[in-house]
This record gives structure tokens, C-alpha cells and sequence, in this order.
């Protein structure tokens, strides 16, 4: 089975002190036959995350490194560069920020779930008739 997933889920995963089923059920198919598709902007988003959360002492760059490591190595694809057009109807029609309009719109455009513990996007997903991981 084919998901997307978004920076939130995968920060949640990253940081010890988050406990989210949510990322726990989107990594646990991950280490199963599953694979995850996301927006590239996912590889900064998530790498920011970190570099926030260690300038706030959340984790360290030894934690960093051997976190990344366990992302690098699941089954997670990054997509083209999709529709402007798309992104932007999604982010109106449901004031989403254009990034997390990408995330939407890929799996609207894929047909497969989007796991994301981001509320408008959970809304938005909702209202569209995209299905959530965890849900």
C-alpha cells in the first residue's frame, strides 16, 4: 500500500518526547511492505524541523543523524513537480498554505491516503474525500 506523508508525521516520528499514533501508524507500514510518497519539499520541511528542535534542545545532531538515517532508508519517494494551477485552487478553497496544498494535491492526484497530523490539511483531506492514515 501507497501513502503520502507529510513533515509532521515524520517529525513526530523523529522526536522522543512526541507520542503520536498517527506516525506510528504511517512508520510501522513503512517497516512492513508499504512505501510513502511525498512533495520534495518534504526533505527540507523535515530537516528544518530537526534544526529547530536541536537549536531548542529537543534532540542533538548525534539523534539527528541516526534519525535521518532510519527516514533515509524507509521506503519514501519524493514526486515530480506538480499543477501550480492545482496547488493553488486547493490552497484557496480550504486556506491551506501552499505547502500543505502540495501535500493534498498529490494524494488527491494519486488517490492514496495522506498521513498528516496538520489540522487544516486533515480537514481539507476530509472535505475532499482523500482518506487519512489512522483514521
Amino acid at each position: 500500500m501507497r501513502f503520502v506523508i507529510d513533515a509532521s508525521v515524520a517529525a513526530a516520528y523523529c522526536f522522543d518526547d512526541e507520542d503520536e499514533p498517527i506516525a506510528d501508524a504511517a512508520f510501522a507500514r513503512l517497516h512492513g511492505s508499504a512505501t510513502a510518497v511525498a512533495p520534495a519539499l518534504f526533505w527540507f520541511e523535515l530537516r528544518n524541523t530537526l534544526l529547530v528542535g536541536s537549536r531548542r534542545g529537543r534532540i542533538d545532531s548525534q539523534q539527528i543523524k541516526r534519525v535521518l538515517d532510519r527516514i533515509n532508508r524507509a521506503a519514501i519517494t519524493f514526486d515530480r513537480l506538480p499543477s501550480a494551477d492545482a496547488l493553488f485552487d486547493l490552497a484557496q478553497r480550504h486556506r491551506l498554505t501552499f505547502y500543505d496544498a502540495a501535500y493534498l494535491e498529490l494524494a488527491q492526484r494519486e488517490r492514496i491516503e495522506l498521513a498528516t497530523l496538520d489540522a487544516a490539511l486533515v480537514r481539507a483531506a476530509t472535505a475532499e474525500g482523500v482518506a487519512l492514515v489512522g483514521a
